[in-house]
């Protein structure tokens, strides 16, 4: 779950992180209320959306009179704007965030996220603040540090010293940077983050660190340790189709292709959505129904996919292991009827009650096309979809 930059600095100060000082608004007249209570006398009008590239985009503009603030609120609110995590179909800003400008010296990066290969939290630093860390990543990978916290001591604070020197923090300012990246730290591993980043977190011209900018991302499977923090999930900011998925359970995300995919078992759904395009094919959506389907379940997943109006075809593959395949079979007759179907829809089943399901199946009076293996329901699904 992502929440959006004013929401996660105002947690990172409940942590001891130091951020600029700054209002939320949803409306221009907010705006310039929140500009004529910080001091000025230059402010920063930034675009709240759940996705980074912002100024590049055009959504963080500097104002220098209060007439700016409102002429740059009401050119920002509303906008559509697109960024490179956005896609062409930009986001459209909803809120707003007015902060104080900065005096800024020196922006360097910092961010969180959890290693895989390890299986602890990597501390990741770099002198190049500002910049997509993935263009430094790529270009110098040199100046990125890093640091694999131990879980049971955490961020020490010899460990934060070090990344602050190699960052090119100034010696005057080592101590408090320690004291950040340490709160940094806590704050991620307390909230159950999975990612937590500052870009930039600066070196102000008196030597003090601020987080200048702030994003967090939450661990969805832990948020029922937050409700505090689930208070803050931005509805506006989510694909409808993912949110009512989630209402019934269902793990939905939505792709560009129109080939729709139902399968039960993320790891089987990957594969799934692999082989289709192997045969030339493109998902239009990542879509695992669990080992616990109903009727009902199976029938909003099909509701769900022919609300795109990209899809031309339906891919039903199933594993029956804690998931029965009659079940299975029972949901899609049932949703293939409801829906009034007008796609192709290819079926394939392996597993408990196997025979049974295909029976169900072949007794429904539906035009399914039934496949026995993975590459063959690949291969008639993007065939039937070709030939319409």
């Amino acid at each position: 779950m992502k929440i959006h930059e004013y929401q996660a600095k105002a947690l990172m100060r409940q942590y001891g992180v130091p951020t600029p000082h700054g209002v939320p608004c949803f409306s221009v007249d907010e705006a310039v209320a929140a500009a004529q209570q910080l001091p000025g006398p230059v402010w920063v009008v930034k675009a709240q959306i759940h996705a980074g590239g912002r100024g590049k985009g055009g959504g963080v503009k500097l104002a220098r009179s209060i007439d700016e603030v409102r002429s740059l609120a009401g050119s920002v609110l509303g906008m559509q704007l697109r960024t490179h995590q956005t896609g062409p179909e930009g986001q459209t800003v909803r809120r707003l965030l007015i902060e104080d400008g900065a005096d800024i010296r020196q922006e360097l990066y910092v961010g969180l996220v959890v290693d895989r290969a390890t299986q602890k939290v990597c501390l990741m630093a770099s002198s190049e603040g500002g910049m997509d860390i993935e263009e430094v990543a790529a270009h110098s990978p040199q100046k990125i540090h890093k640091v694999f916290v131990e879980p049971a001591t955490g961020l020490t604070e010899a460990e934060a010293e070090a990344v602050a020197r190699a960052i090119g923090v100034p010696e005057g300012s080592i101590m408090q940077a320690r004291a950040v990246l340490q709160a940094l730290y806590r704050a991620f591993w307390e909230t159950d983050a999975s990612l937590v980043e500052i870009n930039p977190l600066i070196v102000t011209g008196a030597g003090d660190i601020v987080a200048l900018d702030a994003k967090m991302t939450f661990d969805a499977n832990a948020l029922f340790r937050h409700p505090e923090i689930t208070a803050l999930r931005d509805l506006d900011e989510e694909d409808p189709a993912e949110i009512e998925a989630s209402r019934f359970d269902l793990s939905y995300i939505s792709l560009d292709g129109n080939i729709g995919c139902l399968v039960n078992g993320a790891g089987l759904a990957m594969a799934t959505m692999d082989t289709i395009k192997l045969y030339g094919g493109e998902p239009a959506n990542f879509l695992d129904v669990g080992g616990g389907a109903t009727t009902e379940k199976v029938t909003e997943a099909f509701k769900i996919m022919l609300k795109n109006p990209k899809v031309k075809g339906i891919l039903v593959n199933i594993f029956g292991g804690i998931m029965r395949c009659d079940t299975i079979a029972t949901g899609v007759v049932a949703a293939a009827k409801e829906v009034h179907l007008h796609v192709p829809l290819v079926v394939r089943m392996k597993g408990t009650n196997e025979d049974l399901g295909k029976r169900i199946l072949a007794d429904s009076g539906l035009p399914i096309i039934a496949a026995d293996t993975m590459a063959d329901a690949a291969e008639k699904i993007v065939a039937a979809v070709r030939g319409q």
